[in-house]
């Protein structure tokens, strides 16, 4: 596989709305200026450091993500968080073609033609099945050249809305952000891209051992940083215009600036779930596979595909409460994945080394610490709309529970290697004190 897919493969998928939306919330939450950009900044540092580094595994073990995190979990433990992934991905697949399908819909309106909000969704997903289920080369082929098309498109839609929205809105300055609010930001920035995590070896797996960790490294870090930093950037220099940090009302204020222009950024918002789910349901089909399932991979991302499809048509008209407030209470079993998978695999002592890829039997003590934690950071740190935690209540809503769970994770991960490295030591006898 060609270094530079790796690039491409984790740029073009945060080419979307949902990256806008975030730069739009952080100014929604009170910040604005060289305060929100710095915090945007900072948060995306945050998250795509671990994606990066998840990614440099993939020339080494030469295996999907989830499959991977064996080494430490065993061959038993990693199904559970296998298992949770696949789920996460039906419901990103259905969060990610909600907006796509409305700007499908307004893009055809213009054009005379009243499309329904099924018809729409079927569309995208059959685009985006057909995609994954042709493997993984076709997939990153796709996120290259279609990457250039979003860029293009984005770039412009951006520059517009920049320079030709009007100088009234229909939001209202809200007050200047406190600690707790810049935490939240910070939170949501940094959560959006640590999220690929669960992702990335997937799409450097095929890279030759001689590209070198630190070029792989290098690339998947430029990617999702690159394109999630234009995004928001576009968000956090037109959020005070737009009405809602939501994806419908960014793509209603885009139809609005750009006007005669407006499907130049409709088709962008409309391709641009195929960018995300082409990925997406094939890292699923990885993911249910290590989760212990016989169906062949092209099956699984047409189940993965279908049931996104039957989720998003359901629930038309309840995106946010049934989608969104679900998938931010699944994002807090990946931080304390994440921190296992990342110290059993650098911090490991000396002795283990050679023990790097060798898979545990069954159930191992990472996988209890997985859940252990898991559960401790929704429990005590998690701020939901569904739930909310007593840490975050003291916090004023403040969500640290991302970077508490990765912390326990990894640190309880360090201890475990440690207590491992202890034992197989040789014990001394006697003579050879002697």
């Amino acid at each position: 596989m060609a270094p530079d897919r790796i690039f491409w493969s984790h740029f073009s998928p945060n080419l979307a709305p949902a990256a806008w939306v975030i730069g739009v919330l952080v100014v929604s939450l009170g910040l604005s200026g060289w305060r929100a950009f710095v915090v945007v900044l900072a948060g995306n540092v945050l998250g795509a450091l671990p994606v990066a580094a998840c990614a440099a595994m993939g020339p080494d073990t030469g295996l999907p993500q989830m499959e991977a995190s064996r080494f430490s979990f065993g061959s038993t433990g990693k199904r559970l968080p296998a298992l949770i992934n696949w789920v996460n991905c039906i419901g990103w697949d259905a969060v990610n073609n909600v907006p796509s399908a409305v700007a499908l819909i307004l893009l055809a309106r213009i054009g005379g033609i009243e499309v329904p909000f099924w018809l729409a969704m079927a569309a995208l997903a059959l685009a985006q099945l057909l995609a994954s289920a042709a493997g993984h080369d076709t997939v990153q082929t796709i996120e290259k050249y279609l990457g250039w098309i979003l860029l293009a498109a984005f770039a412009f839609s951006g520059w517009m809305a920049v320079t030709h929205r009007p100088q009234g809105g229909p939001a209202a300055m809200p007050q200047p952000a406190d600690a707790a609010h810049i935490l939240l930001a910070l939170g949501a920035t940094s959560s959006f891209t640590l999220a690929w995590t669960a992702y990335a070896s997937d799409y450097t797996r095929y890279v030759s051992r001689h590209t070198g960790r630190g070029k792989v490294f290098a690339l998947t870090f430029g990617g999702i940083f690159s394109s999630a930093m234009l995004m928001e950037s576009f968000g956090l220099l037109t959020g005070a215009m737009i009405a809602s940090p939501s994806p419908e009302s960014v793509i209603l204020s885009l139809q609005t600036w750009m006007g005669p222009l407006a499907p130049v950024a409709l088709a962008a918002i409309a391709l641009s779930s195929i960018a995300i789910n082409a990925a997406n349901d094939n890292t699923a089909a990885y993911a249910l596979i290590s989760a212990g399932s016989r169906i062949p991979r092209p099956l699984s991302a047409v189940l993965t595909a279908g049931l996104a499809y039957m989720l998003a048509v359901m629930g038309e008209g309840r995106f946010t409460t049934l989608y969104e407030n679900a998938l931010l209470m699944a994002l807090y079993w990946i931080a304390p994945w994440c921190g296992i998978v990342l110290t059993d695999w650098y911090a490991r002592p000396p002795c283990l080394q050679q023990g790097r890829m060798t898979t545990p039997p069954g159930w191992s003590p990472s996988a209890t610490l997985f859940v252990a934690v898991t559960g401790i950071t929704i429990l005590m740190f998690s701020s939901t709309p569904l739930y909310t935690s007593p840490v975050a209540h003291m916090l004023q809503g403040a969500d640290i529970g991302y970077l508490v769970g990765f912390a326990l994770a990894a640190g309880g991960q360090y201890l475990i290697l440690r207590q491992q490295a202890h034992r197989s030591r040789p014990t001394s006898t006697k003579a050879d004190q002697t």
